[in-house]
């Protein structure tokens, strides 16, 4: 897989929690630019989006003189409308929480910092920006699955808008099979036969990894259950 560089602007004014945050964020991301408060990350993120060098994720405080993280992210907004941003607050609020609910916000820090929940966050969210690097789906051989799901035939992967769906080696065989068979009901022998070569296998055994499956797709699932009969990928588009 090709290396992408990952750079995060972190904007806090308090020198402490700026050098703490600092360190451990180049601990995961490649590149680490700091900024006093709002009125200076906007500089920042100015100057570099004119030279077509944006930011993987802002790491932001809110309450900060000059100009405050709600203003900064609004701003930011108007030229860079797919800015990730991490908030970082002394405290955690219901008139901000409703401020950033539409924005491109994915996560939230309280101070003072649990720096194990920091890390994991930060984790997932450099996964996510190199997911975002990576190319985006061909659509020869590309199955539109419903609105959020389509499924490539060419290398065999899920996707959720264009991102991939990590499946175990079971929950992809039991797709694979559904896949290959569209529009087609498959009863759970079928499914014992094609996943474990064992007829005899416990029924409890499919039906936990079938419901691992349908957990990673349920926000617009596809996979239709007919209970006591099997489950279905009704008619779908392939382009």
């Amino acid at each position: 897989m090709k290396n992408f560089k990952t750079r995060v602007l972190l904007v806090e004014d308090e020198e402490l929690a700026r050098k703490t945050l600092a360190f451990y964020l180049n601990t995961i991301f490649d590149e680490v630019i700091v900024a006093c408060d709002g009125e200076e990350a906007l500089l920042i993120i100015k100057e570099n989006y004119g030279k077509n060098k944006n930011f993987d994720l802002v790491l932001t405080d809110l309450n900060m003189p000059n100009v405050n993280g709600i203003q900064m992210i609004d701003e930011v907004l108007k030229f860079v409308p797919n800015q990730r941003f991490i908030i970082v607050s002394a405290h955690k609020n219901e008139e901000d929480l409703l401020k950033l609910i539409n924005l491109r916000v994915c996560g939230y820090f309280v101070k003072p910092l649990n720096i194990d929940n920091m890390m994991e966050m930060l984790k997932k969210a450099k996964q996510e920006v190199i997911l975002d690097k990576q190319p985006k789906v061909e659509t020869k051989n590309l199955i539109t699955l419903n609105n959020s799901y389509t499924f490539d035939l060419t290398n065999n992967k899920l996707y959720h808008n264009n991102l991939i769906v990590k499946l175990s080696k079971k929950e992809a065989e039991i797709l694979d099979v559904l896949i290959k068979n569209i529009g087609t009901l498959i009863s759970l022998d079928k499914f014992k036969e094609e996943v474990w070569d064992n007829i005899n296998i416990n029924d409890s055994s499919f039906r936990t990894v079938m419901k691992r499956l349908k957990d990673k797709i349920k926000d617009d699932d596809f996979i239709i259950s007919h209970k006591g009969y099997g489950y279905i990928i009704e008619k779908v588009l392939i382009k």
